[in-house]
């Protein structure tokens, strides 16, 4: 009869993977990549990522943690920004705290066609 292990649960999403959690993740992924599925070793070795990723509401816990290799979790980090950036964009549009895009001309200034510059206007 063997000892079940408890999950590790990290303390805050800053808290660090000890070693013994990241030895039994690739080990559960029989030592290979989450993403393309390479064997990790000397020349290719494991990085940890979060599924769904901590930005975008997962947890620091264990089951929720997976080895990737550099090339994938580079991948998956820039869908993980883009999915955030997408969210926070609407969250904004439908609060109406979108800030507006384009050139703003200063109060008080006035386009000079002539001189191709913003000149104060006098009064």
């Amino acid at each position: 009869m063997s000892r079940e292990i408890p999950e590790w649960v990290g303390a805050h999403d800053n808290a660090a993977i000890p070693d013994r959690v990241k030895l039994r993740i690739v080990l559960r992924q029989d030592g290979r990549c989450d993403g393309c599925k390479i064997k990790f070793g000397p020349k290719v070795k494991p990085e940890y990522d979060h599924r769904p990723a901590l930005i975008n509401g997962g947890e620091n816990r264990e089951s929720m943690i997976f080895a990737v290799c550099h090339m994938c979790h580079s991948e998956r980090t820039k869908s993980d920004v883009a999915v955030k950036s997408k969210v926070a964009r609407i969250a904004k549009k439908h609060l109406g705290i979108r800030s507006k895009r384009g050139f703003r001309k200063p109060v008080g200034y006035k386009y000079n066609w002539s001189s191709g510059r913003m000149e104060k206007v006098d009064g």
